[in-house]
């Protein structure tokens, strides 16, 4: 079944973070034991900020949450810098008062994979599902590390990275020869069954790929666009990003 995700257009990158701090605040204040899916990249740094910020200034607490996160490049230890679990615990982990134990990541040094994102697999049903799941979108479209060609019914798994993805993460390596070309990341699938899926977006880079999403087909040319699928999705963009949908009248 389509739906249609609501839409939220702010001016600016800053409002994005705002606003999508202001709804993951407003679902953690409402369920302290809430299960939170979490992303990396550039886009979510200045939610997190917001949310340390505000969860420091006593407004809530991250003590009984559990998170899971979207996924992690193999082959990277989890203390490289370039890591998304050394992403998490420096943007947010070691800021908050989470329970590190309750901190999800797939293990890019794990010896079977395939047995780790069973597991991985297991541990988010066991936690009783993710309530609230961020997202950001790649210039083609790819939702955490699922690219172009993904199944819609995809699972946790082992991925090989597209040269368009390899090319635009490079700018985080000293050279792109030291970028990963595999990762463990969450399935379309898994990423369906959050409860809320939030999904933001900055600076015209995106324009395309979000107009894709929102407006275009569901197909997995565009893997995002298979979250109209979703009764409960959020597009958060600044005006670049939103620049490619068609104007409401």
């Amino acid at each position: 079944m389509k739906n249609s995700p609501k839409i939220v257009t702010v001016k600016t990158a800053a409002d994005v973070a705002e606003y999508t701090a202001d709804v993951f605040a407003a679902a953690i204040k409402s369920n302290p034991k809430i299960v939170l899916g979490l992303a990396t990249g550039s886009s979510p740094i200045g939610c997190y900020q917001r949310l340390v910020e505000r969860s420091r200034g006593g407004e809530f607490s991250f003590a009984q949450a559990t998170s899971f996160n979207l996924d992690e490049y193999i082959g990277l230890d989890a203390d490289h810098p370039q890591s998304f679990r050394h992403f998490m615990q420096s943007q947010l982990f070691d800021l908050i008062d989470i329970r590190p134990s309750n901190t999800f990541v797939p293990d890019g040094k794990c010896p079977d994979v395939a047995k780790h994102v069973a597991n991985y697999e297991l541990k988010i049903t066991e936690a009783g599902g993710i309530e609230i799941q961020l997202l950001g979108i790649g210039t083609n479209g790819h939702i955490a590390f699922n690219e172009p060609g993904s199944a819609a019914d995809s699972r946790t798994r082992e991925v090989s990275l597209t040269r368009q993805t390899i090319e635009s993460n490079s700018r985080f390596f000293p050279s792109i020869a030291d970028v990963p070309t595999t990762a463990i990341t969450m399935g379309i699938g898994t990423i369906l069954e959050a409860k809320q899926i939030v999904l933001i977006a900055t600076g015209a880079g995106k324009a395309k790929a979000v107009a894709e999403a929102i407006e275009g087909p569901m197909t997995i040319d565009c893997p995002a666009s298979l979250l109209q699928s979703h009764p409960n999705v959020i597009f958060v963009v600044d005006q670049a990003a939103g620049s490619g949908l068609t104007p409401k009248t």
